[in-house]
């Protein structure tokens, strides 16, 4: 009998996509009426559901409708791809391979260092930014992770692990946490000393599963679930001298690739930039790195097409993941989802709602995985709700943004994940063996600081 082999990621989404077909044939469509808040922000009305006739979606227009979302999603597409080619000339130049080895020459004796800090780092940096924006980093972690004797998931867990706990607890997103404070009607940006106890107390949990399992895979790197895919890497480091000393054209690329980093953040939180101006940015990235390798105009050109090529995977992932949400949506059904999801509440024991509304959330998420489209779709329910079981609204912001926000690192669709382990070519179900455990873990925890956060009247 042959070993089960799980299929492409692509086959995955396309399953998924025909499931929502079938479940627009199954569940009843409805809808929720939208109104404007005083904030200026167009809401559920919570007490204005109602049944429609069923639209149920038929398989002929799905083709259609994963062009559409490919459509819809090519900006990310493009940023992606176009930063592809960017670290493309990057790992040409060797000068992330002489990095890797100065860097593990430094913290040889003390690799576990490395594992928390850097965590920690994107934790903070992504408190603000989303994960997807660092999908074209994952290939850079790989190689540095791989250098200091780990295997890549722990490059790629460094980036997403840390991007969970900063963007699902800091409360500083403005298209999640600050959207869903809005809607709830609670004071912005309020909250924030509960929030930094909780944004603590999982990273510390994280790292210390992560630094767990980095040890254990340096021990025995065969134990690791991608020991053979990282056997087969041609960017896989065994020497680190073996890219000769840093010199200045490969100290300028370092540079470049920083500043390019630096004008991401700065552009995002200062600038107001978007990702058309990201795909430029990682564009004019491209020429410069070209021209400090001496290169021609044409071999330029020729390294841009090789380097977009090995991101294309991870762009069409992110494109079919948009279908699956457009397909729930013309069958009707994502409000009737939402409103059985809100139903179940009515029976949970007061002292147990703050979880639930947690676990109501990762559910809500596998059918909306976009933060802003849940905190618009489920806050409209959930702070009403809060008022009428006795627990503060700020505890139903915090559950939206625990739900929201930690379940897009295991759900298949998700862009952020699919796209930095298409980036790091790892297969999902190899990244599941490593993560089901921690996710079970986190929704441990969130039940948990939930229940705290009912218990203290958490608020202001």
């Amino acid at each position: 009998m042959k070993k089960f082999k799980m299929p492409h990621a692509l086959v995955i989404m396309v399953m998924i996509i025909l499931l929502a077909v079938v479940m627009t044939w199954i569940v009843p469509a409805g809808q929720f009426a939208r109104i404007e808040n005083a904030e200026g922000v167009k809401v559920v009305d919570p007490t204005s559901f109602q049944y429609l006739e069923s639209s149920p979606v038929s398989l002929l227009k799905v083709p259609k409708m994963i062009v559409e979302s490919l459509i819809s999603k090519i900006d990310l597409m493009y940023t992606v791809i176009f930063a592809g080619a960017a670290f493309h000339m990057i790992a040409k130049s060797g000068a992330l391979q002489v990095l890797v080895g100065s860097t593990a020459g430094q913290f040889r004796g003390k690799a576990y260092l490395f594992v928390p800090v850097m965590t920690a780092a994107f934790a903070v940096i992504c408190s603000t930014q989303a994960v997807n924006h660092f999908i074209a980093f994952a290939p850079v972690m790989v190689v540095i992770a791989m250098g200091m004797g780990f295997d890549s998931i722990v490059g790629v867990a460094i980036i997403l692990l840390g991007g969970a706990i900063g963007f699902s607890t800091a409360g500083l997103n403005i298209n999640t946490a600050v959207l869903a404070q809005k809607i709830a009607e609670v004071p912005v940006y309020s909250g924030l000393r509960y929030r930094a106890v909780c944004f603590v107390v999982f990273l510390i949990v994280t790292c210390l599963y992560l630094v767990n399992y980095a040890r254990k895979i340096s021990k025995n790197p065969e134990l690791s679930p991608v020991y053979d895919i990282d056997q087969g890497r041609e960017e896989r480091v065994v020497d680190l001298t073996a890219f000769g000393k840093m010199d200045w054209r490969k100290i300028c690329i370092l540079l470049v690739l920083l500043l390019s980093l630096v004008s991401l953040i700065v552009g995002n939180t200062k600038l107001g930039w978007d990702l058309e101006e990201y795909a430029a940015l990682f564009l004019v990235v491209v020429i410069v790195e070209g021209l400090l390798l001496g290169l021609t105009p044409s071999q330029i050109a020729s390294e841009f097409i090789n380097g977009c090529k090995t991101m294309l995977g991870a762009a069409f992932l992110i494109g079919f993941a948009g279908t699956i949400a457009s397909v729930l949506k013309a069958g009707g059904i994502i409000d009737t989802i939402i409103f059985a999801s809100s139903n179940m509440l009515n029976h949970v024991p007061r002292f147990l709602l703050g979880p639930a509304m947690f676990l109501v959330n990762v559910l809500v998420n596998l059918v909306i995985v976009s933060g802003s489209g849940q905190a618009t779709a489920v806050m409209p329910i959930m702070a009403p709700l809060a008022d009428l079981v006795g627990i503060t609204r700020q505890t139903s912001v915090l559950a939206f943004t625990f739900g929201d926000g930690f379940c897009n690192y295991v759900l298949p669709h998700s862009s952020a994940l699919m796209g930095i382990l298409g980036a790091a070519n790892i297969p999902y179900d190899r990244w599941m063996k490593f993560m089901w455990k921690l996710f079970l873990i986190w929704l441990l925890l969130g039940s948990v600081l939930c229940s705290i956060a009912q218990i203290i009247g958490y608020g202001v």
